[in-house]
């Protein structure tokens, strides 16, 4: 899942709190390799857990009196941390808790997100379940509009609580000012860096008809079925652990920052080139419709049309061999290795199709 992640370089801050006890436990030359999924990660120079949001408060002001980075970290399944570590702050949230209010419920952004949608599923709220067994936590959903199965947070998110570094206030922004679109928001784009996300606030629908929109799911359960809303989350589980998407230290296929690529979202005449390219029909490639003359392609058939095929290996990294988009830790790589794979990726992609595949995780350092 995509972190909670921004950098708020301190620099660009005012200075505040000068002379205050800091309760929130600064600690040194902290290893990030693991608090990722991917398993890599050199050490941060700082590293503070967030417990509340007065810890929150107070690593933003230490690292704003020392002209320090600092970055924001959830669970680390959308994270690929440089091998030189980090030469700032990382701010680690771990708030808990999940309150509820009529169909809303409001979870702190450190609550474990796959947790929390087995919490609304048995509370027999609809809305979430297709986000079953997503890893990461619940302040990451907001930002990157985490979406699988038919289903994305921006359907449901009411509002989001944030501390806004640029103002040293605390603020909640609604649905419409998340500027919610495709495996985006406001949150990494226009405004990164501004806002942390503590508290993620979901409207959900009591008795509500679980969704079924995705292929994998119909065919699941065959035509007519009317599952429950715990019987569609245990069979979202159950399709992504087939294709180790599930966090699992067994198998080493889940040893990834889940899918590496987001699906490319390109002018409906590139159609043809692809087509041209791939030596097969306009039809036959796969496409929907996604808007104002575009159309969005799966990276996942890009790859496999220049070679990058599941279980594909290039020295320590390589890809899934139950997923083409999940590129994996094989064991002792760094971030360099995977970074060289993801440049051979897109350079083929790109030479091929004439199509730039964007990198789905964090990159930090």
């Amino acid at each position: 899942m995509p972190e909670a992640s921004a950098s708020i370089p301190g620099v660009t801050q005012e200075s505040g709190g000068a002379g205050r006890l800091e309760s929130v436990q600064m600690e040194q030359n902290i290893p990030l390799a693991g608090f990722t999924t991917l398993g890599i990660g050199g050490p941060a120079r700082w590293f503070a857990t967030a417990t509340t949001e007065d810890d929150v408060v107070e690593a933003v002001g230490f690292a704003r009196e020392r002209n320090l980075p600092l970055f924001v970290l959830g669970g680390g399944s959308n994270l690929l941390a440089g091998d030189a570590g980090f030469d700032g702050v990382v701010l680690h949230m771990a708030l808990r808790g999940v309150q509820r209010e009529g169909n809303v419920l409001k979870a702190a952004a450190g609550e474990p997100w796959d947790a929390f949608v087995q919490q609304a599923v048995n509370a027999e709220l609809q809305g979430i379940e297709c986000l079953a067994g997503i890893p990461g936590t619940v302040g990451g959903t907001p930002v990157q509009n985490v979406g699988a199965y038919g289903q994305e947070v921006a359907e449901t998110v009411r509002t989001v609580r944030c501390f806004d570094a640029h103002t040293s206030t605390f603020v909640e922004l609604t649905n419409a000012e998340c500027g919610f679109a495709y495996r985006t928001s406001v949150l990494n784009s226009s405004q990164r860096g501004r806002y942390i996300v503590t508290r993620v606030d979901y409207a959900l629908h009591a008795g509500g008809a679980a969704c079924l929109k995705y292929a994998d799911l119909r065919r699941h359960f065959g035509d007519g079925a009317v599952p429950s809303l715990l019987l569609v989350a245990e069979a979202v589980r159950t399709i992504r652990r087939g294709k180790g998407m599930v966090i699992d230290a067994g198998d080493p296929n889940s040893r990834s920052a889940g899918s590496f690529f987001r699906n490319p979202i390109v002018k409906a005449d590139v159609l043809l080139k692809v087509s041209e390219s791939s030596g097969v029909s306009e039809d036959a490639v796969p496409h929907w419709p996604a808007g104002d003359g575009l159309i969005k392609l799966p990276a996942a058939w890009l790859l496999e049309q220049v070679g990058f095929v599941r279980g594909y290996v290039m020295g320590r990294a390589g890809i899934s061999s139950r997923h083409t988009l999940a590129v994996i830790n094989r064991g002792g790589a760094s971030a360099a290795d995977v970074i060289a794979l993801r440049e051979h990726i897109v350079q083929t992609v790109q030479q091929r199709f004439g199509i730039t595949l964007e990198q789905e995780p964090v990159t930090l350092g």
